[in-house]
């Protein structure tokens, strides 16, 4: 299996983060992983991040391939569906804690992020699977995600109790059951609270 993780704004791949403890535990699983720094976090610019994108994806081994987005990794993901930029579709991939369409409007550094006219059929070529987990809590999606996203484009949706944005602040640190369901292989694998 491979497995390319997607950071969010102004991450720079700290190693508390979960993004960063998964890279770790799926590589020392005996997997190709890739967790790259992309184009200048705390300002980034949509084309530089989906050419980004491009070049990641293309470095993917053949086989069981695997992307787990968080934040706006999550809206580089769904821009790149829209517009048909995935020209392989992979097996599966995770949407963690995308923001919200108003949130990322409000914000200059991130608004050309702002979430694309995607459909489900643009998503099923870019994935044969793809599955979003989200917070009940989360300040950067105050409507929800399953309400911005999960309902709207069909996308089979866990929603967590309390639990933020799903990072480091929220203590996403550790967390065993995204490990589970990257190395499950099966799109139907429980995720659950980081404990």
């Amino acid at each position: 299996m491979s497995f390319l993780l997607l950071h969010g704004w102004q991450n720079r791949r700290p190693p508390g983060h979960w993004h960063h403890w998964l890279a770790t535990e799926l590589a020392a699983a005996g997997h190709h992983v890739t967790y790259p720094q992309l184009p200048e976090p705390d300002e980034p610019v949509l084309a530089d991040w989906l050419a980004a994108l491009h070049d990641h994806l293309d470095g993917m081994p053949e086989g069981d391939r695997t992307v787990v987005c968080h934040s706006l990794g999550c809206l580089l993901w769904l821009h790149a569906a829209a517009t048909g930029q995935v020209s392989s579709p992979v097996d599966r991939v995770l949407l963690v804690a995308p923001p919200g369409p108003d949130v990322v409007a409000g914000i200059p550094e991130i608004a050309g992020f702002h979430p694309p006219d995607v459909t489900a059929g643009r998503l099923d070529a870019a994935a044969r699977y793809t599955r979003l987990v989200c917070s009940d809590d989360d300040p950067y999606c105050p409507a929800g995600a399953a309400a911005d996203y999960g309902v709207p484009l069909g996308i089979p949706t866990t929603v967590l109790d309390g639990a933020g944005h799903l990072d480091m602040e929220a203590g996403y640190g550790p967390w065993p059951s995204i490990r589970d369901w990257c190395l499950s292989g099966s799109p139907d694998t429980v995720l659950t609270h980081r404990d």
